[in-house]
């Protein structure tokens, strides 16, 4: 391969499932097609791979007897197992996974970015760490908007003045303080060899490149970062070198925290700010701290589900979710079926509406969890559902609660030969962020400050729509989508889960769980098997091909349903099972690099 130097089920569907969930091959009349709520932005388009009744592709689980990594890239999974045999736990080896992927995934993996972990201990001890980006303290709730009080186009999402301040490092470095057993230069070290060294591009990778050489041409017009010295188009097996992120990685490795958040890296990141009219200062990221917060814990049946708090949504919306279906017979009527989808569209109308109106940074307003999760609160959620018709999204506001005042992703699972686990999403929001490179430091920038609602009842880039809850302040955390979460059955570790995917997060982890409590798929099964999403607004169903049987979309066309197929896919699943026998089932996504690693 040519080297380019660069600056800077095992179980199977019950029959009936199967043989109601199969696809026919023939496009449904009045079915829409939809370029997607989340657009890849280094999605290929190629003919779909081979698919196997209700499912993407036919790819098989990994597994494990020792450990397991499961991540968005080979080369960061192998990093991780890595760590595992050196001796390190599912902390070492998720920290050096993050650091790895800020490497060899430049679309989503990072250092300029934030994220949300959730671990449990072999004990049964859970913790969850936030370590979101937050808005830097020149942020003011107007400050996307013109005289007229109008959303400036693309502000909040392109350019400097898009990122928050990152918390991805410090949240490393408080993760591995805690929980570590290896040393932190062990962990850093390769992260930084995959830099110097390079990594060879994935027919994906090099795509994505490309596609994006334009925008990063036009944001960082004096830089030649993430493009070939010639600027020509990158090609599958070409070498990517980043001699600058592993000099920044270096000073992380050799100071911590202070290699960052202070001294060399910080000054550059505050210069490149100033150049290109941002706001973060070397003030803004001495002050940074990711921060522990108390695992969010519910149940679903008989099993215990783990997940994230707010500053994320994804936990509270996961709990409802699962807790507004659970009367229902979804396993009778099967995967897929129209009552199944119905219940679970109507589900979801109704939890991002709650999303909407109440869900923010718990540090600034009020966050009704315990209520919004109540199963007598969620049952009055259904009070004007019926089968006979699709509820009008029009129709659906965030619900009532006694006392209360309204004011690019991926992700990572491992579990380690103790039975540690660790449930990892983090993010630069877009695909590439901002598009900003850190002239000097070599690493991207987030544009999350679009998490925020930047105006109340705007939909942001994944459409989804927010009020004061999540307006924009100084210090504050954006609300997000990411929906780390581990399940435990009887008092032991049984599934560790996630995916990156905008809005669609929430979903794709919901009937991910689902497919395999109730639908009797293995781990793997789950992670290919075809998806669909709803988020109250807009009010339409999309889903992948095949994801709906003929018979599905015609009764629930006749209830008034609209739906649209993709044209690209839904999630990035990230997955973990530990079977009966104690051995680990590692499940990725087939619809890109994803990689599960164990030994």
């Amino acid at each position: 391969m040519k080297k380019v130097t660069h600056s800077f089920h095992s179980t199977i569907l019950l029959f009936l499932v199967l043989l109601g969930a199969c696809r026919t091959g023939q496009k449904s009349p009045g079915v829409g097609r939809s370029s997607g709520v989340y657009q890849y932005e280094n999605e290929k388009k190629t003919a779909a791979p081979r698919r196997t009744g209700p499912y993407y592709s036919d790819r098989q689980a990994v597994t494990g007897k020792n450990g397991m990594v499961a991540s968005a890239h080979p080369e960061a999974s192998k990093v991780g197992v890595a760590i595992l045999k050196a001796g390190g736990n599912a902390v070492d080896a998720a920290v050096a996974v993050q650091f790895a992927l800020a490497v060899v995934y430049p679309g989503a993996g990072n250092i300029g970015g934030g994220g949300f972990m959730v671990y449990r201990e072999k004990t049964g001890q859970a913790y969850t760490l936030d370590y979101r980006e937050k808005g830097p303290e020149k942020a003011h709730k107007d400050m996307y908007l013109d005289s007229a009080k109008n959303v400036i186009p693309q502000l909040s999402l392109t350019g400097h003045l898009a990122s928050g301040v990152p918390g991805s490092v410090d949240g490393m470095v408080e993760a591995h303080r805690r929980f570590g057993k290896l040393s932190w230069a062990q962990v850093l070290q390769p992260a930084i060899d995959l830099a110097e060294k390079g990594v060879a591009l994935t027919e994906r990778e090099a795509l994505g490149l490309n596609r994006t050489k334009k925008s990063f041409l036009r944001v960082n017009p004096d830089k030649r970062y993430f493009m070939k010295a010639d600027t020509t188009d990158w090609k599958t097996g070409e070498w990517l070198i980043q001699k600058d992120l592993g000099q920044t990685l270096r000073r992380i490795q050799e100071q911590g925290r202070a290699g960052f958040y202070e001294g060399e890296t910080a000054r550059l990141l505050a210069a490149e700010m100033q150049r290109g009219g941002g706001i973060i200062t070397e003030n803004d990221l001495k002050n940074y701290h990711a921060v522990w917060r108390d695992p969010l814990v519910g149940s679903f049946r008989d099993y215990k589900i783990i997940t994230m708090p707010p500053t994320s949504s994804g936990g509270v919306a996961l709990l409802q979710l699962l807790r507004l279906v659970e009367p229902y017979p979804l396993r009778k009527w099967g995967w897929n079926s129209d009552s199944t989808v119905q219940v679970m569209i109507e589900a979801e109308r109704r939890v991002y509406a709650d999303r909407a109106k109440f869900l923010g940074d718990p540090d600034f307003v009020k966050v009704p969890v315990e209520q919004l999760i109540d199963k007598a609160y969620l049952q009055t959620r259904w009070s004007d559902f019926t089968f006979a018709r699709a509820t009008d999204s029009r129709n659906v506001k965030g619900g009532m609660l006694p006392g209360y005042e309204s004011l690019e992703t991926t992700h990572f699972s491992v579990v380690d030969q103790e039975g540690n686990a660790v449930s990892i999403t983090t993010t630069l929001n877009g695909g590439y962020g901002s598009r900003v490179v850190v002239n000097g430091a070599g690493f991207l920038m987030n544009n999350e400050m679009d998490d925020f609602s930047i105006k109340p009842g705007v939909p942001n880039m994944f459409g989804l729509i927010g009020n004061q809850a999540n307006a924009v302040a100084p210090g504050k955390r954006m609300l997000s989508s990411m929906t780390p979460t581990i399940v435990e059955q009887d008092g032991k570790l049984y599934m560790v889960v996630g995916t990156p995917g905008g809005s669609t997060i929430i979903t794709s982890v919901y009937q991910t769980i689902l497919n395999v409590l109730e639908f009797g798929m293995s781990m793997q099964q789950s992670v290919n098997a075809l998806k669909f999403h709803h988020q109250w607004l807009p009010d339409k169903t999309t889903f992948e091909e095949g994801a709906f049987s003929e018979e599905t979309v015609r009764k629930l066309q006749s209830r008034g349903y609209m739906l649209e197929q993709l044209t690209n896919s839904l999630g990035r699943m990230d997955c973990i099972l530990r079977r009966p026998d104690g051995s680990l089932e590692g499940a990725s996504d087939p619809r890109a690099d994803d990689t599960s690693v164990g030994y």
